[in-house]
């Protein structure tokens, strides 16, 4: 990653930016407004194929829909999908047997990119609608993805 990438990282626990976010989410209306602008901007800047800290240190949950299309697209039955690739955690979800996830590349691309989890889809999910709901979500994420650091400090400039 990037040494610039890192800078942008944010740790969820630090009481400055914990307060940041609590602030935000009071601001209900602008909120999406804000995020899907600065989602756009920021990620004109960055580009996710330099980094994959998602993919490397994180692992989606998987839906009975993920596990029938990707297991269709490995000509698998869907239990050996499982038992090759998946595992059911604390809260009953399917998820990676392990990090980095196996379908990313050595190039950051994914392997299955075409027909990846629907959470793989929607991460980092700033750009989705009702954010004020998903603020402790996006707090985690943006010590994950720098793009979401970066999207939270542009919001918390402008405040």
């Amino acid at each position: 990653m990037k040494e610039i990438y890192k800078s942008y990282l944010k740790d969820p626990n630090d009481a400055q930016f914990k307060k940041g976010m609590q602030q935000l989410r009071k601001r209900k209306k602008s909120l999406d407004k804000q995020f899907h602008e600065e989602h756009d901007r920021v990620f004109e800047e960055i580009d996710c194929l330099e980094c994959a800290n998602c993919c490397k240190t994180t692992g989606p949950l998987f839906t009975n829909q993920d596990i029938s299309r990707i297991s269709r697209k490995f000509k698998m039955k869907e239990e050996e999908f499982i038992s090759e690739y998946l595992h059911l955690d604390e809260d009953n979800d399917y998820v990676l047997q392990s990090t980095p996830c196996r379908f990313l590349n050595e190039d950051n691309t994914c392997f299955i990119y075409d027909f990846r989890p629907n959470a793989c889809r929607e991460y980092p999910h700033t750009d989705r609608k009702n954010m004020y709901q998903i603020m402790n979500l996006t707090r985690k994420n943006a010590s994950i993805c720098p793009a979401v650091g970066r999207i939270v400090d542009k919001i918390l400039e402008s405040v």
